[in-house]
């Protein structure tokens, strides 16, 4: 039997190299637009090359099979099962030089940046999803696992697939170990004022005295608040609240039916620009310090440029993490946007209708596919395992929906047409804006591993603000590199001492310093500098008689689920 299956896989490699050999490069150029399939080209001598590696690598690695088990570096088949049993190391080992021989195809093809990019990104996703380790007939851990637990870990697997098809997305933690207002979103604080679209939450101070300008922090819409209240050693804003600031949060409400038809508009107008002035109207302060987050810095700067027209400068000083202003770089989110998407979208729901936050959520999972889809797949359904607790996780499968006109108007004039950096191109809430004339300080934050906002588009804020203006590079990704403590003494964060900003993030990289540790301290002293003097501590929520406590912080919002 043995010897009849080796002869198999013989025949097997066979085939495959005549396939190799013989490939159809129309194959690889079907995964673009039709349009763009055309267009793309393989240079001849880099093809010959590429199939030449293979063969030499293939013939290779069954030399070794033959004699020796496969080193298998990829942390999907590290568990001792596969090393052990070496028909399953070796469907590894092919799977592996089939997924790089065919990213080396993708990286070869001759085309714009745009369409290699889409072809780079499906062989991705094809070869993330065609993995071995994805199946029970293939996966030496899982099938070990069952024989081990006499089948009991196949049945676990079955409840916990039946209970994530109920739920509605894959589990990625206990959610049932994680509750909003209990162990999560933690910080004390009070609902102050609400409308259709939001609450403003108002924090307890923990310090007697505070500074005299407020802080309010603009959340994403596209997801709940809490990433920045998590627990209390992590929170962002129990940071900020222990910097002696008063703090002011927008929780968006998760938008069903009756909110189908909010524009982005309404979210400038009636969510962004009220938080502000109400903000101003409860401590009685001539100016506020904002913070916006992702598109919430997005949302934050499009309302201060909309008031700037109006001539109203109510914000001293704005803080940006991770946020795009200028669209000319979304790094791997370009390859879904194009013009027929963009217009399919607004036939779509661009006169009323809801963007299901569970349709974003699995977007933004598909673009770490191994680490936020496969990866779990495998270990709650073929292993039968229970994903450890997580609060991060917890948020992140927290998802929220989105109106369906707002999504529109974003996508065409932010991701698609670029529209914000072009002074009176917009018209937002009845004003032309011009982001040239926000000139208030400003400090910018970017993740260097950032694959939402990549760091140059951050950075690339620099160039379009006129204020005086700070610039951050942390490490890590779009949540870690914001989410660092200083208690916590991870990972680094570059600043550059002459205040310049050239053109391109890697000249000014190139002048920056390393500092290890968070980078929280930095902005901490900085918004200080804007904060204005110590006064006393308000002794309760919001303002006598117009602005009552209604409930206690998270308040009701953000517990609405999707």
């Amino acid at each position: 039997m043995a010897e009849s299956l080796g002869q198999g896989f013989a025949d097997g490699w066979l085939k495959a190299f005549q396939a190799f050999q013989n490939i159809d490069i129309g194959n690889l150029a079907s995964l673009a637009p039709q349009s763009e399939a055309q267009m793309l080209k393989f240079s001849p001598e880099k093809l010959q090359q590429l199939q030449a590696g293979y063969l030499e690598e293939a013939a290779q690695l069954w030399n070794q099979a033959l004699h020796s088990n496969l080193p298998l570096k990829d942390r999907r088949f590290k568990a001792e099962a596969w090393s052990n049993n070496p028909l399953a190391s070796f469907n590894a080992a092919v799977y592996l030089l089939n997924a790089r021989t065919l990213m080396a195809m993708a990286e070869a093809a001759e085309g714009d940046a745009k369409t290699k990019n889409r072809i780079r990104f499906a062989v991705e996703q094809w070869m993330a999803a065609s993995a071995p380790s994805n199946y029970l007939a293939f996966n030496a851990e899982a099938q070990q696992k069952a024989i081990e637990t006499k089948g009991e870990s196949l049945a676990q697997g079955v409840k916990n697939m039946l209970h994530d098809l109920q739920q509605g997305h894959v589990s990625m933690t206990d959610e049932s170990l994680f509750e909003v207002g209990r162990n999560v979103a933690t910080t004390e604080g009070a609902v102050v004022f609400e409308n259709e679209l939001f609450q403003l939450l108002e924090y307890k101070p923990l310090t007697a005295k505070i500074h005299e300008r407020p802080f309010l922090l603009v959340p994403p819409c596209i997801n709940k608040f809490y990433i920045l209240d998590l627990q209390p050693e992590n929170s962002l804003i129990r940071y900020a609240v222990s910097q002696g600031h008063r703090t002011f949060v927008v929780s968006w409400r998760n938008p069903d039916q009756t909110l189908s038809g909010k524009t982005w508009d309404d979210y400038i107008e009636d969510a962004a620009i009220k938080a502000i002035h109400t903000v101003q109207d409860i401590t009685g302060s001539p100016q506020i310090n904002a913070l916006g987050f992702c598109v919430g810095g997005t949302i934050l700067t499009t309302a201060l440029a909309v008031l700037a027209a109006r001539g109203e400068q109510p914000v001293a000083s704005a803080t940006l993490l991770t946020t795009l202003v200028d669209f000319s770089d979304t790094g791997i989110l370009d390859v879904f946007i194009d013009e027929a998407m963009v217009r399919f979208r607004e036939m779509q729901m661009g006169s009323g209708g809801l963007l299901k936050g569970q349709d974003l959520a699995s977007t933004f999972s598909f673009l770490r596919p191994n680490d936020l889809v496969w990866n779990y797949v495998v270990g709650n359904y073929l292993k039968g395992e229970t994903p450890p607790p997580f609060d991060l996780l917890y948020w992140n499968s927290d998802s929220t929906n989105l109106p369906g006109p707002f999504y529109a108007w974003y996508l065409r004039n932010t991701y698609l047409e670029n529209n914000l950096i072009k002074a009176g191109k917009c018209t937002v809430a009845g004003e032309k804006i011009d982001l040239g004339k926000i000139d208030i300080p400003v400090y910018i934050y970017g993740s260097r591993e950032d694959h939402i906002v990549p760091i140059g588009a951050a950075y690339a804020s620099t160039q379009v603000l006129p204020g005086k203006k700070r610039f951050m590079m942390g490490a890590s990704g779009h949540i870690a590199g914001v989410i660092n403590p200083p208690e916590a003494k991870k990972r680094s964060h570059w600043v550059r001492a002459d205040g310049k900003f050239p053109k391109s993030v890697d000249e000014w990289i190139a002048g920056a310093q390393e500092v290890p540790g968070s980078w929280w301290t930095d902005w901490a002293a900085w918004l200080k500098g804007h904060a204005g003097k110590q006064i006393a501590a308000p002794k309760s929520y919001g303002k006598a008689g117009k602005y009552k406590a209604s409930e206690p912080a998270p308040g009701s919002y953000v517990k609405v689920k999707a």
